[in-house]
């Protein structure tokens, strides 16, 4: 026992809570990071191109400095109302907004020698407006995850990348990168110095396929981070290809770092509208195909203490289909199809992410049909998870009955532990009360998270759902050491499998 270090563990903290919890969110969409096919109102009339630059460039040519920094300061403020928020809690059971920025909103210094450098003044107030954003979500219990959609140089060539230009020169170009790390760690610094709420940082939103020494770059991030507050998530997109981001986050995010480093989770994004493959599909396959998603985690989760920990999100999905497969949908209803399309992927995701975010929530043409948030969640399509739903008067009952059944399901699960490794490994020499011990941790994690924290504005009726990086987690913070911390895991992992089981979520 003397190899052990100090447990650190304490009870889950609300912040735990907002960033470990599923994440049932959508995104913000057009607004600090415009794209002109969900919000044309905020492009002059006449004006070209259909990106942030453009539409500020436009703004400043028609308006001047001033008056297009105040059209744009007015647009961010009425963005979300409160009666918006309080949709969102009551009505959509959001616990989490995907909030897409720009690197040029974080301070106009951040503009300097890219193309927004003559624009700079507009942006003088917008990260204000995007701090008061997220701590108004917070003081309703959302959290915000900080999304860096628009990065010096694209990290892709479309136009959410905050330019027309058609090039993807973040990652290729070494004043971009370094200009990308510093925004991460303008974000990092935000949040160590008091911005509560935020559920992570995305350093990156869709990476181009293959991009070059993209995951170099992502280990840059990653220590930014860590040398600023390593509690703070860092989320990466997997460039299209999840395979590979679940190999770099099985190697990044281990039980025993060198140092104290931020858990990683991986963003991946699912459309069914785009592609050739999809298009050749009818709407009923495609709803079959959505439980092929995310198969790549499958394997590669359970024991952190052998393989490292791996945690995907799903930063956008829609509800949208081609023509082309709406034309193979023969006599079923179009709008029963896409509402069964919205239930498969609640579901998939809700069992295999630790967070699904639709886009997206705000256009000029709400509520956005199969693009809409609105839309797909007023008609049943986009559902929340089982406990959102649920009576919050019926929690205290959940919880009083798990506690009366507790000492009889740890004893039992303890047993089961003792003689199965007593019978397959007599001579092994465990040390089993790491396991109860564990198990102990892992029940009264799952109650906490359930119970919430109503002083602290967080409803309950919250799962871990970021499980695999809640146990990397908790095994960094017991301070234990040696080869048989596995049996704490093990045991953390059955305590939250058995209260989940007593309280039925």
């Amino acid at each position: 026992m003397s190899q052990d270090g100090p447990n650190l563990i304490t009870d889950p903290s609300p912040i735990d809570i907002l960033r470990y919890r599923y994440h049932h969110g959508v995104n913000l969409g057009s607004v600090f990071v415009l794209e002109r096919w969900l919000q044309p109102s905020r492009f002059p009339d006449g004006s070209s191109g259909s990106s942030e630059l453009a539409a500020v460039q436009a703004h400043v040519q028609k308006y001047g400095i001033a008056e297009a920094r105040a059209k744009f300061e007015e647009a961010w403020s009425k963005a979300v109302s409160d009666a918006d928020i309080a949709w969102l809690v009551n009505e959509a059971k959001v616990t989490a907004i995907r909030l897409p920025i720009g690197f040029f909103d974080l301070d106009p210094s951040f503009c300097q020698d890219t193309p927004f450098a003559p624009f700079a003044a507009v942006y003088t107030n917008a990260w204000s407006h995007i701090s008061y954003l997220v701590c108004r979500l917070r003081a309703n219990g959302i959290g915000t995850l900080l999304d860096l959609h628009a990065l010096p140089g694209g990290a892709n060539e479309q136009e959410h990348s905050g330019t027309n230009c058609g090039k993807a020169t973040l990652f290729t170009d070494q004043k971009n990168r370094q200009l990308g790390v510093r925004a991460v760690r303008f974000l990092a610094e935000k949040i160590q110095n008091g911005l509560d709420g935020v559920v992570g940082i995305q350093v990156v939103n869709e990476a181009a396929w293959e991009s070059e020494r993209m995951y170099e770059w992502y280990d840059d991030c990653v220590e930014a981070v860590s040398a600023i507050d390593p509690t703070i998530p860092v989320v990466i997109s997997d460039a299209w290809n999840l395979r590979k981001a679940v190999d770099y986050s099985l190697a990044k995010n281990v039980a025993y770092p060198k140092g104290p480093t931020a858990p990683v989770v991986i963003d991946t994004h699912y459309y069914w509208c785009f592609s050739d493959d999809h298009k050749r599909k009818s709407p009923q396959e495609v709803i079959v195909d959505v439980n092929s998603k995310l198969t790549q985690l499958d394997g590669k989760e359970g024991s952190v203490m052998d393989r490292g920990a791996v945690q995907a999100i799903v930063g956008e999905y829609s509800c949208v289909l081609s023509e082309e497969a709406w034309a193979k949908c023969g006599n079923a209803s179009r709008d029963d199809l896409t509402r069964q399309f919205g239930e498969a992927q609640s579901r998939r995701y809700q069992d295999r992410s630790g967070g699904a975010f639709f886009w997206t929530w705000k256009m000029d043409w709400m509520p956005g049909g199969g693009w809409g948030f609105v839309s797909q969640t007023s008609k049943s399509s986009i559902l929340p998870p089982y406990t959102s739903t649920v009576d919050p008067s019926t929690f205290p009952s959940l919880i009083a009955k798990a506690n009366n059944r507790r000492d009889q399901r740890m004893w039992h699960a303890v047993d089961q532990h003792v003689q199965y490794w007593d019978h397959l490994a007599p001579n092994m020499g465990g040390e089993h009360w790491r396991y109860e011990n564990g198990w102990k941790v892992g029940f009264y994690d799952a109650l906490h998270f359930l119970e919430g924290s109503v002083s602290n504005n967080i409803l309950p009726g919250n799962r871990i759902a970021n499980l695999e990086l809640w146990v990397m987690k908790r095994i960094r913070e017991s301070g234990f050491q040696g080869k048989f911390v596995w049996e704490f895991e093990q045991g953390l992992r059955r305590g939250i499998k058995d209260f989940e089981g007593i309280v039925g979520i």
